[in-house]
């Protein structure tokens, strides 16, 4: 990406706006229909409304924009230079981290955290499930980094991982498995999907006798479901701790 010359960026910023345009004009003709035949909003919640999506069609452009240009170079690029690591098994620190900041960082995470907070009246703290989705995020990166490096198989890891997602379930807080559930969900955001997979297609790239298609991909399926564990976990150990102080 960074040989790209100016004919190259101009058809990139063409192409990115209009599958902007075709994402937004959908939903921007079905709000007008509806304000039509059932809503008849004042002409200035109307205006609100149209400008708060304009701007959060801009936001989503030079969003998906600055993945195009640095993030998905970027994690490949990283994914490349952790692969010649001397040692396998280094590359699990190298996930623990990577998979922790780039969820912390990730806005739909931190929206459910709050909702979070906000439905329970603050009985569930928001950061107590940012570090649950967190910590759950970068065990899975660290699992699927340690996957590329000696070639296991994707169900070795899915098939054991849902099993164990059904046995938790029947001890966790309910509240927790619901969340769980969506955390999955907002986990796999635009930076897991951006970043943290050419993260893996760059290390599975570098490796001798790995196919990028068997190997790279499939780290996003650990994503989604670590969360749900990690979550779960949380909610047991609550629930646990309930029931200590009751007895």
């Amino acid at each position: 990406m960074a040989a790209l010359n100016g004919a190259a960026i101009l058809e990139l910023i063409g192409s990115t706006a209009w599958s902007v345009v075709l994402a937004v004009t959908p939903l921007v003709l079905l709000f007008l229909v509806f304000q039509v035949l059932f809503l008849g909003l004042p002409v200035k919640e109307v205006s609100r409304i149209l400008g708060g999506t304009l701007v959060a069609a801009v936001g989503l452009f030079l969003f998906l924009l600055g993945v195009s240009i640095a993030l998905l170079p970027f994690g490949r690029l990283i994914g490349e230079a952790v692969a010649r690591l001397p040692q396998a098994w280094m590359l699990a620190p190298f996930g623990i981290v990577l998979g922790f900041v780039t969820t912390w960082g990730e806005p739909a995470v931190r929206v459910l955290a709050n909702e979070v907070e906000d439905a329970s009246s603050g009985s569930i703290r928001h950061s107590m499930v940012l570090l649950a989705i967190c910590t759950g995020v970068a065990v899975a990166v660290a699992a699927g980094l340690l996957r590329i490096a000696y070639g296991i198989p994707l169900l070795y890891l899915l098939l054991p991982g849902y099993s164990l997602v059904l046995i938790i379930m029947w001890f966790s807080d309910d509240a927790f498995v619901a969340i769980a559930a969506d955390a999955g969900g907002v986990a796999t955001g635009p930076l897991a999907n951006s970043f943290l997979l050419a993260l893996a297609l760059g290390a599975s790239a570098t490796m001798q006798g790995q196919d990028p298609l068997v190997q790279g991909l499939g780290l996003v399926a650990l994503i989604a479901l670590a969360p749900v564990i990690s979550v779960m976990m949380l909610g047991v150990l609550i629930r646990c701790k309930a029931r200590r102080r009751s007895s």
